[in-house]
């Protein structure tokens, strides 16, 4: 009774502030996203204000986390940033129309001042009036409470003990959003389990370079308080988000290999084996035309805010970031497919721009024909040598026409052949049917986003747009080899759906993922030495064939590489890489094969991005409520993932550590909601 009548106590407050003072979570920053932009105000400002990146205020994070410089405390002023106007220097549309009106900062300041912004590039400006209630401490327009004494991880000052970051107190725990209905649709796939390497010596998988998986949790914990339904972890998605700082590829091959092997934080009786490909990097004025058409669910499901408005503002900044030789079409499809823009060089800008601004959401979902549509036009205007993709924009929801999703992947398996590549951009976490954009990316020689704010949709379509767009090789599969004098059993982390007999490796007919122009994309293994702890499956004795070879418990220990004798010549190594690639328009794979040498680092001196990545997965992993999680807690994962945070330029590393901090604050909530 008393929350309710404190939430009843809070709306009848709201009226009576002005109008103007609107505080919204600042939740999609744009272009503006970019470290190390001072504050200006005819000429420079002199505070603390200066001193705060304009990402850690976009990212709707108040300046008292993720390392901002200017830290909140009670005795402080709270000031309101309000954003007055924006210009634009190249682009009208480097910013919506409406973007933030009021920004939630604490800062000591005692008086008002006008602010600017100015992108580093020269693209816009963002005029900002910083007023301050001049009251000390807690503020009506800015409500905070006195920081508790003992912090704990995720938490900062104003937050209650119980609360969530974001937080306001008084707030009640959200209740569950899993859509409408519970319409989401997740698929559940059971962890890959330990394999022995005596009877199973070589893992094979399909690569992937999809990051949706991240995007979703992250919406799931910070927008709507809330654990993410399980099926929506998948552990590889989440690892390849980031970025890891491997070498750019030599010679002809399009993509460097990296191996490091350290200890699994998770069990320190294990090893954690990372392998690393790092795409070449391609330069804009070295890639050819692009022929893209936007398919584009116009249908009633895309109504809200954060699907079909957001779409449009994403698909405006990919606009923005391609060469007027460029080519775009539109298609839309509702009850049925219409083509609204056939295809148009991106010098008509403003033709294009208009058909975006004139897409309105109603109807059902005919999605196989949108499909049907999409590709015939991109193949009436294929440009050999140059890009070549459908872009799908959607829920996912396929309500009429070819609904059942294996008819809609079979039909997305016959339109590859015609050398069209596919990229699915997924909004909403309303009526949200991931598996089936899953399937359709996978199945379409591309990759899968989720879009949940306009930043992430700068990411994807901007400062990604190389890898989005441009394949520089396809079909590539990843084979390991394990010693079994090293070896005594071991298991992937993740790719759960993209395994592949070990047949499949050396046939070419096979499909396999693709990689992009930057991608990175990172596989995770964890080894079982044969003088460690076994985790060994339960398999009963073949009857008609003697066992296999076992390797002892215990073996002596390695010698160095100097040592190894003829007749054991890879006595050092602990496994073999082998990759296959096709080159983008090509039919015969490519072979590479990396050796590596049984050289175990401790996992404290592991370079930051292999700890990382760990936290990461180990994440993940008591996300899943994985078998295989070990020792691992959401505070061990905090602290590693704090110990690993390296240059961090853009911040998406803090981010994550937010993260973790949120799903510690479910955890202890008791009244967090049971999970499906």
């Amino acid at each position: 009774a008393a929350v309710v009548l404190m939430a009843v106590g809070i709306g009848l407050l709201l009226p009576a502030m002005s109008p103007a003072r609107r505080h919204a979570r600042v939740a999609e920053p744009l272009a503006l996203a970019t470290q190390g932009n001072e504050v200006d105000a005819e000429g420079q400002v002199e505070s603390g204000m200066s001193q705060v990146q304009p990402f850690e205020l976009l990212r709707g994070l108040d300046g008292t986390r993720n390392g901002s410089n200017a830290a909140v405390t009670p005795s402080q002023d709270a000031v309101d940033i309000e954003v007055l106007k924006h210009s634009t220097v190249a682009s009208p549309l480097s910013l919506p129309t409406n973007i933030y009106e009021y920004m939630d900062m604490g800062l000591a300041r005692n008086d008002s001042k006008t602010g600017v912004w100015t992108d580093p590039e020269g693209r816009f400006t963002v005029e900002a009036r910083l007023s301050t209630d001049g009251t000390p401490g807690a503020t009506p327009s800015s409500p905070r409470s006195p920081a508790p004494a003992a912090m704990m991880p995720g938490m900062y000052p104003g937050m209650m003990p119980g609360m969530y970051p974001g937080m306001m107190p008084g707030m009640m725990m959200p209740g569950p959003y899993y859509g409408r209905g519970n319409t989401n649709a997740f698929e559940l796939v059971e962890d890959n389990p330990f394999k022995e390497v005596a009877r199973d010596p070589l893992s094979t998988f399909s690569v992937d370079v999809d990051t949706a998986s991240y995007a979703i949790i992250r919406r799931f914990l910070l927008q709507h308080g809330q654990l993410p339904p399980r099926g929506a972890v998948r552990i590889e998605e989440m690892v390849n988000y980031f970025d890891y700082y491997y070498p750019q590829p030599e010679g002809e091959t399009p993509f460097s290999v990296t191996v490091d092997v350290t200890d699994a934080p998770w069990n320190m009786g294990h090893r954690l084996v990372r392998i690393g490909l790092k795409g070449r990097e391609i330069e804009a004025v070295e890639r050819g035309a692009a022929n893209l058409v936007f398919l584009i669910d116009v249908s009633g499901s895309m109504r809200p805010a954060d699907k079909l408005p957001l779409l449009r503002r994403s698909l405006k900044m990919l606009v923005e970031a391609l060469d007027g030789d460029d080519r775009i079409a539109i298609v839309v499809y509702a009850g049925r497919a219409g083509l609204v823009l056939p295809s148009t060089p991106v010098a008509r800008k403003d033709v294009i721009l208009a058909a975006i601004d004139n897409l309105e959401a109603g109807g059902s979902t005919n999605g196989g024909q949108g499909i049907e549509l999409a590709y015939r036009v991109a193949a009436e205007n294929f440009i050999r040598g140059g890009v070549n993709r459908v872009i799908l924009a959607t829920d996912g929801d396929f309500n009429v026409g070819v609904t059942d999703q294996g008819a809609l992947v079979g039909m997305i398996e016959e339109k590859r052949e015609s050398g069209v590549f596919l990229s699915v951009l997924g909004f909403g976490l309303d009526n949200l049917k991931d598996s089936t954009m899953e399937k359709l990316a996978n199945k379409g020689n591309g990759n899968y986003a989720y879009i949940d704010s306009i930043m992430e949709g700068h990411k994807v379509l901007v400062r990604q747009a190389g890898g989005t767009l441009t394949t520089i090789a396809k079909d590539v599969k990843i084979q390991v080899e394990f010693n079994p004098a090293k070896v005594a059993s071991y298991r992937l982390i993740g790719y759960e759906n993209r395994m592949l007999a070990k047949e499949d490796f050396n046939d070419d007919r096979k499909d396999a993922g693709e990689i992009g122009a930057g991608h990175t994309v990172t596989a995770l293994y964890e080894v079982v030495p044969v003088d460690g702890p076994r985790e060994r499956p339960r398999v009963d004795g073949l009857r008609y064939q003697p066992p296999p070879e076992v390797t002892p418990e215990v073996t002596p220990e390695v010698a160095p590489d100097d040592d190894a004798t003829d007749d054991a010549p890879f006595a050092d190594e602990l496994l073999t890489v082998k990759l296959r690639y096709k080159q983008p328009e090509g039919e015969v794979s490519q072979l590479i094969e990396h050796p590596v040498k049984d050289r175990r680092v401790p996992l404290a001196e592991a370079a930051a991005d292999v700890r990382f990545a760990a936290a990461v997965a180990g994440f993940g992993m008591i996300l899943r409520d994985s078998p295989h999680k070990g020792d691992a807690t959401l505070e061990r994962v905090m602290d590693l993932a704090i110990g690993s945070l390296g240059e961090d330029t853009r911040g998406e590393r803090r981010e994550f550590v937010e993260l973790v901090g949120r799903a510690m604050g479910l955890t202890r909530c008791e009244a967090a909601p049971s999970r499906p």
